[in-house]
């Protein structure tokens, strides 16, 4: 097997490649071939939002059974869960991806199809066989971590795949992304260890419309191939410019959204890091987002989402605390 050349690989594209990012050079290694189909780095805010999860139940303790539970639920997020949405969303996404990507393994004829099919079936038994096994180790009457971890895997399924294919839909493709990504994991994580709330759960879905800004960034790079295909993500339905406001403007306006939760809790000292935390970003926007999102998109990402991660567990923990003083 080969993978057809990427003539916008350049230095670091064999990380690349490991990571799914865009950019990837070419390989014949199958198990990179299929690492790349998972995208380890859109792992990293799912495990993220697990950890906030376990911040805000006010009720993990750092004893080895509870450290291997969380990781444990990590891996059910990330690895395999996350690994088995992208995979999914590879295979439905192959006639966008040869326009926009064509070096990437399903388009380029790196990997059968049979056995993309096979990764998917794996990746999604894997992950709701972890999440009954969590919900064993909590003691839960419902498996509140089957049931999430199948809720989840539906949107993805419905995300990607016809006849509703949600990502069709700017705004609903891009918010089921963004609750994926932060809601989803936090609710594990907060019900592995405690009590999943409806005010969490209510507040952790407004928080992730700023997930919705996150994943408009994602859409710069498909523009062509979107518009190919008939989609109707942001910046094709409202042009690169003003999709870039968009989603500098959900970004900012549901995250200021939580600083008035803050206040409202009485968490003012948290409150006040999580404003520092935003200033940055609105900064990087300036710099990155706002003039080119399309060249600039990878350096905003990378320069901007470590400040929005750190505001989630600054969130999680002052509901932490709130809980534990309430």
């Amino acid at each position: 097997m080969s993978n057809s050349p990427n003539p916008e690989a350049a230095s670091g594209g064999g990380a690349r490649q490991l990571l799914g990012m865009k950019g990837a050079s070419g390989t014949s290694s199958i198990w990179k071939i299929r690492l790349q189909l998972m995208k380890p780095v859109t792992w990293i805010p799912l495990i993220w939002g697990v950890l906030c999860g376990a911040a805000a139940s006010g009720n993990f303790h750092w004893s080895i059974s509870e450290v291997g539970a969380s990781i444990a639920c990590m891996l059910m997020s990330g690895p395999l869960l996350a690994g088995y949405t992208q995979t999914i969303n590879d295979y439905y996404d192959r006639e966008i991806d040869a326009i926009n990507e064509p070096y990437r393994p399903i388009p380029s004829g790196a990997i059968p199809l049979g056995q993309v099919k096979a990764q998917i079936w794996i990746l999604l038994l894997a992950g709701l066989g972890v999440a009954y096994g969590l919900d064993l180790w909590a003691g839960h009457t419902t498996p509140v971590l089957l049931l999430l971890a199948l809720g989840g895997s539906f949107v993805s399924f419905i995300y990607s795949a016809p006849p509703l294919k949600l990502k069709q839909n700017g705004w609903l493709g891009n918010y089921a992304l963004g609750a994926s990504y932060i809601a989803l994991p936090w609710w594990a994580g907060q019900a592995l260890f405690g009590q999943l709330t409806w005010t969490t759960a209510l507040l952790t879905l407004a928080y992730s419309l700023a997930g919705l800004g996150i994943a408009v960034v994602n859409d710069f790079k498909s523009v062509e191939g979107d518009r190919a295909m008939g989609l109707q993500s942001l910046p094709v339905a409202f042009g690169i410019e003003k999709a870039s406001w968009i989603s500098a403007g959900m970004i900012d306006v549901f995250q200021l959204a939580m600083v008035a939760v803050l206040i409202a809790i009485g968490q003012h000292f948290a409150s006040v890091l999580l404003v520092l935390l935003i200033i940055p970003q609105i900064t990087f926007q300036d710099i990155w987002l706002l003039r080119d999102p399309v060249a600039f998109d990878v350096k905003y990402q990378a320069s901007a989402q470590p400040f929005l991660v750190l505001g989630m567990l600054v969130t999680a923990l002052a509901i932490g605390h709130s809980t534990l003083v309430s």
